[in-house]
């Protein structure tokens, strides 16, 4: 082993061997990425089929601490960016991963973050093929930020788009909203809350290929990261033309989290969500969509929480336990900063 430094320095990020050391102990014999070029080099058959499309997407982590119960910025950044993928319909492939890391991160911590991204890669179906390093001084990175790029497929007969909802089609999500939003909340330590709530953090690949095999129709899906629930449903209904409404007795709610909601004046619905979708289904497909959601481990909580209709075009409602209704509006500002 050459890699004997405990922490990273800017030698590590300087180009010679300290650096080759750094990216070939703990990326390169983790990740074994397909040689050892300027770019990694793809070939799939799925591509072979008339219509196949390829689906592109890149995103950026900057989420403190880095490290969480249920995950860490490498589950993160392998998660969401598999997400971004699966949500349009494509089967994700291969991510890149990069990383910005500040002068005196332990190599231990490095190593552990890796170890989760390669597993969660792995129980994704993907692989990271390529990446870059880059060393900063102290003070400039909050110990590490990542970006992740990823390239799948859509294949044929596939078109998930937000624009694609009608009134009638029914709302579904995979499981209780906001456990990572307060999950990083309560690891800050700044307002001693002790919770036993634990991120949500999951790649989705493997729920949205069983729910598209059940719902073949399904018309669009959005992962519900920053802004929660509440501005992907605004997002979708802004695209699609149409009202969405939905019920609060159906939204799957952990009482932990809606009790730190209450205390500290937050609402669920804007809550981030790294392991959580909602998919719009016509109606006749909506039974078998939940059934399939169920059916897989990160859909065990699946519920239906609403429709979309006539009324209200572009707006997002919510039937509440009371039986009034009110505006879900999208987030103003940021609810809680440095999330994902």
């Amino acid at each position: 082993m050459a890699l004997r430094d405990e922490r990273v320095t800017l030698a590590h990020g300087g180009g010679g061997k300290a650096m080759r050391d750094l990216i070939e102990e703990v990326f390169t014999d983790v990740f074994v990425p397909p040689g050892m070029e300027d770019q990694a080099r793809l070939e799939t058959a799925a591509l072979a089929e008339p219509g196949a499309r390829l689906a592109f997407t890149t995103d950026s982590y900057v989420v403190t601490p880095v490290e969480f119960p249920g995950g860490d910025i490498g589950k993160i950044a392998v998660a969401g960016t598999v997400n971004d993928l699966a949500v349009g319909g494509a089967r994700p492939l291969w991510l890149s991963a990069a990383f910005i890391i500040e002068e005196g991160t332990e190599v231990s911590l490095l190593r552990r973050i890796v170890a989760t991204m390669k597993a969660e890669a792995d129980a994704a179906g993907v692989r990271i093929v390529t990446g870059d390093t880059k060393v900063v001084g102290r003070g400039q990175a909050d110990t590490l930020f990542v970006t992740t790029a990823g390239v799948g497929v859509i294949p044929p007969g596939r078109d998930m788009a937000a624009a694609r909802v009608r009134p009638g089609d029914v709302a579904l999500v995979n499981g209780v909203l906001g456990d990572h939003g307060a999950t990083i909340l309560a690891a800050r330590g700044d307002l001693a809350l002790s919770s036993p709530i634990r991120s949500d953090c999951a790649a989705l690949g493997h729920l949205m290929e069983a729910v598209l095999a059940a719902a073949p129709d399904a018309r669009a899906a959005r992962d519900l990261t920053r802004g929660g629930l509440a501005s992907a449903l605004n997002e979708i209904a802004g695209a699609a033309g149409c009202g969405i409404e939905i019920e609060e007795t159906a939204l799957p709610l952990r009482e932990e989290v809606v009790g730190m909601c209450e205390i500290l004046g937050l609402d669920p619905l804007y809550l981030a969500n790294e392991g959580r979708v909602v998919v719009f289904v016509p109606e006749a497909q909506a039974e078998a969509a939940l059934a399939a959601m169920r059916a897989q481990p990160t859909g065990t909580g699946a519920a239906i929480i609403g429709r979309a209709t006539e009324t209200h075009p572009g707006l997002v409602h919510m039937r509440t336990a009371f039986g009034a209704a009110r505006i879900v509006d999208m987030l103003v500002g940021e609810q809680l900063p440095r999330i994902c």
